[in-house]
This record gives C-alpha cells, sequence and structure tokens, in this order.
C-alpha cells in the first residue's frame, strides 16, 4: 500500500508493537492504531517469569517505550478493550466498547492466551496463570505468605516460576505428564540436565503423572491430587499447560485457521487487505520444510512484524527469519537455535558436569538446531551455521578442539 492510509493492529503485544513502530520506521506516513485488550501500554512479557517476580524488574523496566513515544510516533492506543468482531467486507474492526475502526489494512497479531486446567477445582483461590503483568502482580502478592507450591507443567514458564520460588526457600514440586522436562522443547540430553539441576535446588518432580483434581478448603487450594495417586500439599498452584492461539477473531470473520491463523510466506491471510503475525500466525517455515509453523517467541513476533512492515512499505519479502528462543532458569541460561524437534542424531560440545555446554541436533545429516546452555558464543555462531546451511559434521561439532568461528569466516569470506 502507499505511504498513507489507515492500519489497524489488534494485539498489543511484542508482535503488535513491533509492528507499528517498523511502520513508522519504514516511513508509513498514514494512520496507525494499536488496540489491545489490556489496560496498559505495551511491555515485556519474558521477564513476568524471571526477573519481575524475583524482584529484579519493575513494571516501569518492562515497558516497550516510554508513553511519549507513540504520541510522538502518532500512534494512537485503544487500550483495555477488546476488538470484539471483523467486518471485512466493510473493512471495520468493532470494539468491545461500541467504537468501529475503518482500516485499509489489518494487522492481526492476537497472541495466544493460556490453557486453562480442565480438573476440578481448578478455580480455587491460588490456582493461578502467568500470562500477564496482572497475573504477575497477583503471583507476587501471594508470594510472600506462600510455603509450598505446586507448578502443573514443566516448560519454560512452569521451570523458571519454580526456579524463582525455589530460591525464596518455598518447597517447589513440579507435576508433568510427560516422562521429562521440556520435552516438546529440547532435547533428552539438556531435559535431563535442567531436571537434575532443578533438583540440586530442592525442587522436586513427579513426571508421567496429571494433576486430575485441585482438592481446597474454605475457598482456597490446599493440594494437588495427580493420576498416580499422589496429594500433594500447596498453598499456591503455577498452571503452566501451554497456549491457545487467539484465532477466534478470525474465525469468526471467515478467514483460514488452523490451530492459529493461517498465513502465506509473507504473512498474509486468505484476505489480502488482512496479515497476522506472532504467537497468533500459522506460515511455512523454511526451517520446518515449509510445514505450517506456529513459533511462540520474541524473535518470531519481532521479525514478523518487521516483515510485514517492509511489504506495506513497498518491500515484500518471504519471511525467512531463523528461529530463536531462550529461558532463563536459576542461575542457567538456556539459548536454542533453529528448530530441533524432530531430530534423529544429537552430540554435545562441552561438559554438562561444568554447567555450560551446548546439544547440536540433526536431521537426516542436517544441522536442525542448537541449543546452548550458559555458552551464549556457541549460541551466537549456531544462529550463523543454521540460517546460512554452512555445512558442519557431527563428529566436528563435537570436538572442541574443531574453530567453529573460523568455519563461518571462511563461508563469510568464500
Amino acid at each position: 500500500m502507499s505511504a498513507g492510509g489507515t492500519i489497524v493492529v489488534v494485539g498489543a503485544g511484542q508482535a503488535g508493537f513491533q509492528a507499528a513502530a517498523s511502520l513508522r520506521e519504514a516511513g508509513f506516513d498514514g494512520s496507525l492504531t494499536i488496540v489491545g485488550d489490556e489496560p496498559v501500554a505495551p511491555y515485556q512479557r519474558p521477564p513476568l517469569s524471571k526477573a519481575y517476580l524475583a524482584g529484579k524488574a519493575t513494571a516501569g523496566t518492562l515497558a516497550l517505550r516510554p508513553a511519549s513515544f507513540y504520541a510522538d510516533h502518532r500512534i494512537a492506543l485503544r487500550l483495555g478493550t477488546r476488538a470484539a468482531a471483523l467486518d471485512r467486507a466493510g473493512r471495520q474492526v468493532a470494539l468491545a466498547s461500541g467504537e468501529r475502526l475503518a482500516y485499509d489494512h489489518l494487522i492481526l497479531a492476537t497472541g495466544a492466551r493460556n490453557r486453562p486446567l480442565p480438573v476440578p477445582g481448578a478455580d480455587l483461590a491460588g490456582v493461578l496463570q502467568l500470562r500477564t503483568l496482572a497475573d504477575a502482580d497477583s503471583i507476587q502478592a501471594r508470594l510472600a505468605g506462600v510455603e509450598t507450591v505446586v507448578v502443573v507443567g514443566a516448560g519454560f514458564i512452569g521451570l523458571e516460576f519454580a526456579a524463582v520460588a525455589a530460591a525464596r526457600a518455598i518447597a517447589v514440586t513440579v507435576v508433568e505428564a510427560a516422562g521429562s522436562v521440556m520435552s516438546r522443547a529440547v532435547s533428552q540430553a539438556t531435559s535431563a540436565f535442567f531436571r537434575q539441576a532443578h533438583e540440586a535446588a530442592g525442587i522436586r518432580f513427579v513426571l508421567g503423572a496429571s494433576a486430575e483434581r485441585i482438592a481446597g478448603a474454605d475457598g482456597r487450594v490446599t493440594a494437588v491430587e495427580t493420576t498416580d495417586g499422589r496429594s500433594l500439599p500447596a498453598d499456591l498452584v503455577l498452571v503452566g499447560i501451554g497456549v491457545v492461539p487467539n484465532a477466534d477473531l478470525a474465525a469468526e470473520a471467515g478467514l483460514a485457521v488452523a490451530d492459529g491463523i493461517l498465513v502465506d510466506h509473507t504473512l498474509l491471510t486468505s484476505d489480502p487487505a488482512v496479515s497476522a503475525i506472532g504467537d497468533c500466525a500459522v506460515f511455512p517455515s523454511p526451517f520446518a520444510g515449509r510445514a505450517p509453523t506456529r513459533i511462540e517467541s520474541v524473535q518470531n513476533a519481532v521479525d514478523q512484524a518487521r516483515c510485514v512492515a517492509a511489504r506495506l512499505t513497498g518491500r515484500a519479502a518471504p519471511y525467512a527469519a531463523l528461529p530463536w528462543f531462550w529461558s532463563d532458569q536459576g542461575r542457567l541460561k538456556l539459548q536454542i537455535a533453529g528448530l530441533a524437534r524432530p531430530h534423529d542424531r544429537a552430540v554435545t560440545r562441552g561438559d554438562p558436569a561444568t554447567g555450560a555446554f551446548s546439544v547440536f541436533c540433526y536431521r537426516h545429516g542436517h544441522l536442525v538446531g542448537v541449543e546452548s546452555v550458559n555458552r551464549p558464543a556457541d549460541h551466537m555462531i549456531a544462529r550463523r551455521l543454521i540460517a546460512e546451511r554452512l555445512p558442519l559434521a557431527p563428529e566436528q561439532a563435537a570436538d572442541p578442539a574443531f574453530d567453529l568461528r573460523a568455519l563461518v569466516r571462511a563461508a563469510a569470506a568464500a
């Protein structure tokens, strides 16, 4: 579209904010509005389960930009109100407040919501989830008087929270239906290392079992009962069993959806006047053999926002950014480059006993992902190796004497 016109962004998370900011950076001079259902301006979510709960960050430090940024860049904010419906024929967004916003192009950055725990007692006081700043504030207010915590789900959020709680001398038990921690995200070697490290910090794991019922007294949680017959005392329960993409708005408007909002290689939906980005978007990833892929990460949100902003200002290109992720769990920093699941071979570089190592994951002989623990240099090199598809044999990756930097330098000079 031209430098003018009207763009509405539905979603005030990382993707929605970045789309608006990148549009202005790219020279878009038309009307630009962000709609968000939370009452606060866009902020960083990753620190909520880590630095924010640990008291090392404040709401002010989480803000993606100061309030003046939006005024200076003529970005209108409609906060604390929900986008209730899309009128695609009339190119309007109907807000729950009754307001209707016209658009020439619509960007859906609706994100995802926490998957609810479908068991009796899940609505008791003290059974909490962590997704928003309000969620984090609610947890923070309750942690002071808590002695025992049960975390349901051993994914990134669950383990990050467990590490924060254990550091406060709270007794923590993590319940996970799978037989290992972070089973859908990392290799067996990385999973085993993190379990052992958390156990050394005093965290207890109940694996291969699910929460079957939440017990309570006087309306408050007292225990989590599991499918293997245990009753785990709990003053607080944190549920972290994954998310559901917010695709309802798109589906009700007749857009194509399947575990998210379906988009093409340029992040356009089935309507050429509507794009979708971030946690809600399902796209053909070149790092997954062009298979439909939905990625929940800050990197993906930011890079997809930039891709759409470039297209809308005349510089269309396929979305081909390398996925990468991170998770801070106590003193351990996990960084992941690429999409390593599934893989058929994994080799380790470095010694896990030292607390710093990387796992190089291969599929059909090709490097597809690298998991680095407390080795940021490996992570940065891995991003180059995978993005540029540089050949690296498993034996070379596992050999500490093999110079990965030299391999990247040689490729750049060729």
